[in-house]
């Protein structure tokens, strides 16, 4: 397990990151117990080997005018690494696709689309999802309303699992 490499310190500071990643250093090293010197050093290593990827705005989309959620339901006629690759390189440049992820079974890949209105969508998937070379199906699904929206992971689950591993 990755995470065991880090110490509880370490930890903590994700943690607080990832609920705040506005805090001031100092903020962050008084939630953590240390001083603010050795914590920014701890960010930056846990900024230089991964841990942290960058930094957010949770921007409320509904507020920018974007109305519309879709997860959309990728079957793909080969699953060549090629061809998944480009794939993938398809949804990158995707503006409305806001997240890609491959999985196995039935479906080759999930997009999670945003876009202004159902016209909009509509457009996308007509003129630009169908018609890409490879897709076999595809299947739409429309958000009603979203429950939750938890980013990273569960740190209390990770901290759970390294004290029953001690």
């Amino acid at each position: 397990m990755a995470s065991t490499r880090l110490d509880p310190i370490d930890r903590k500071i994700l943690a607080e990151l990832q609920a705040d990643g506005r805090m001031t250093n100092v903020e962050l090293a008084k939630r953590v117990g240390i001083s603010a010197p050795p914590c920014l050093r701890r960010v930056r290593t846990l900024e230089e080997s991964g841990y942290i990827r960058g930094y957010h705005a949770d921007v409320d989309s509904h507020e920018l005018g974007f109305e519309v959620q879709v997860f959309a339901n990728v079957g793909l006629a080969s699953q060549a690494e090629a061809d998944l690759s480009a794939f993938e390189d398809k949804c990158r440049a995707w503006p409305l696709v806001r997240e890609c992820h491959m999985l196995n079974g039935e479906v080759d890949f999930i997009l999670k689309c945003v876009a202004p209105d159902l016209s909009s969508f509509q457009s996308f998937l007509t003129g630009e999802l169908l018609t890409t070379p490879n897709v076999a199906s595809v299947k739409t699904s429309l958000v009603i309303r979203q429950a939750k929206d938890a980013p990273g992971v569960p740190f209390d689950v990770l901290e759970e699992r390294l004290a029953k591993s001690a």
